[in-house]
């Protein structure tokens, strides 16, 4: 197999026919850790926000991590140290944020159902900005804000009915989404924010779905936003930041998104050209700056034959790796020492009672009871995704700078899980 094949490369390839991470081999960090195991390499998290970097070289422009990708605390310090503002979803999140070092002055908070409790804390924080994602929502946040004494800097985020061709699970741009405020109702939306007391408009959002991997739907949403840009300050209320969202795709199974510094090209020069382009800009990639930097590492437990199906049983599941069970979605999955032994077709499922507890479907792979494989683009969805189904810790997580391994999670035990609970 070509190291250069495997997404992740060259952070993660073959060497001496054993599958390494930077500097280290990955089953001598299974050794060490045991199985199931998530190994992150802080060299590929730098490797692509830099393309981000070079994007927006000269521009006023900041980088929010989507940390819903990957929450984990010694994850979020990476980016912490490289300078990067942070979007989040809840409450929870924006206490990693500040765990981890980060500010709140350099949060954006999303999503669609941001309770009063949420928005106060937040407030207090002060965070620097509210995507807004509905007209009620709009209502309720100028009520804290005012019961407060506090004035909360807002940007309406706005769903642009464009089809970022991914799938439907994860697209947030189409009418029936249920994301944003519709592009047809956004000047009124606007017009009201402006009106409200406790808040201060200060930017328009925009984000359409995630593992994108063409740039036109980008392109196709860029221009409706400018021209709601264009709307809303002919009415008199200033839009003082662009805020483009996420969603880059990466490489899964052969899949050719463009590079973030190609396609910020192409969008920056469509802003230059519409005269946009010294605006300042927010984004907020996640998966396409995490999810080929990691790989969850497993065992294989037992090879077992069927008349119609092999399965190769491994100590991973559902509860670890939860995307095949919940999109279907393609991991590629490769074994840790390559040999010359003949090859079988296998189902690669877990432990989990569940038939839907598969992690790869008709894999030819040439492993035995013992061996160990590593699932590859695992850095995203998959840790901050996964459950205690079945009773099942959390895995050990390791982040590989060079030649030294950092444990960023100890393996969870049981008594772990039943913390808090009572018996009555």
């Amino acid at each position: 197999m070509n190291a250069t094949d495997l997404p992740g490369a060259p952070f993660f390839s073959y060497q001496h026919q054993q599958l390494c991470v930077e500097q280290l081999r990955l089953q001598d960090l299974a050794d060490t850790h045991g199985t199931p195991l998530f190994v992150y390499s802080k060299a590929a998290m730098l490797h692509a926000l830099a393309a981000y970097q070079r994007g927006f070289a000269g521009r006023k422009a900041k980088v929010h991590y989507a940390m819903k990708a990957n929450s984990s605390l010694g994850v979020l310090q990476v980016f912490v140290q490289a300078g990067c503002g942070f979007d989040i979803v809840s409450a929870g999140e924006l206490a990693r944020v500040l765990a981890a070092g980060g500010r709140a002055s350099d949060v954006i908070f999303s999503g669609v159902g941001k309770t009063r409790a949420e928005m106060q804390t937040a407030l207090q924080a002060g965070i620097s900005c509210f995507n807004v994602e509905s007209e009620p929502e709009l209502d309720v946040l100028s009520e804290v804000a005012v019961s407060m004494g506090k004035v909360a800097p807002v940007s309406i985020r706005v769903n642009p009915n464009v089809d970022p061709k991914t799938h439907p699970y994860i697209s947030t741009g189409l009418k029936g989404n249920k994301f944003g405020i519709a592009h047809e109702r956004t000047l009124q939306a606007y017009q009201h924010a402006a009106s409200l007391p406790g808040l201060k408009v200060t930017g328009i959002d925009c984000h359409i779905g995630s593992q994108i991997t063409t740039t036109e739907p980008y392109l196709d949403a860029l221009d409706k936003v400018l021209d709601l840009v264009e709307q809303i300050e002919a009415a008199g209320i200033a839009i003082h930041h662009l805020d483009f969202g996420g969603g880059l795709g990466i490489n899964y199974n052969g899949d050719t998104p463009p590079a973030a510094d190609d396609l910020w090209a192409r969008l920056l020069a469509r802003l230059d050209e519409r005269g946009f382009g010294q605006r300042q800009l927010m984004i907020e990639p996640g998966r396409s700056l995490v999810g080929n930097a990691g790989v969850c590492v497993s065992e294989v437990q037992f090879i077992k034959p069927g008349e119609q199906k092999n399965f190769c049983i491994i100590d991973a599941a559902m509860n670890d790796l939860p995307r095949p069970a919940m999109y279907e979605a393609f991991h590629q999955i490769v074994p840790l020492s390559l040999t010359n032994a003949p090859t079988q077709v296998y189902d690669v499922v877990g432990p989990v009672c569940e038939s839907g507890d598969w992690i790869g479907r008709d894999r030819s792979l040439n492993v035995q009871a013992g061996d160990m494989v590593a699932v590859l683009s695992a850095g995203a969805y998959c840790m901050s995704m996964s459950s205690n189904y079945n009773t099942r810790g959390r895995a050990t997580e390791v982040l590989v700078d060079g030649d030294k391994a950092h444990v960023i999670r100890s393996r969870e035990t049981a008594a772990d899980q039943m913390r808090g609970e009572h018996l009555v």
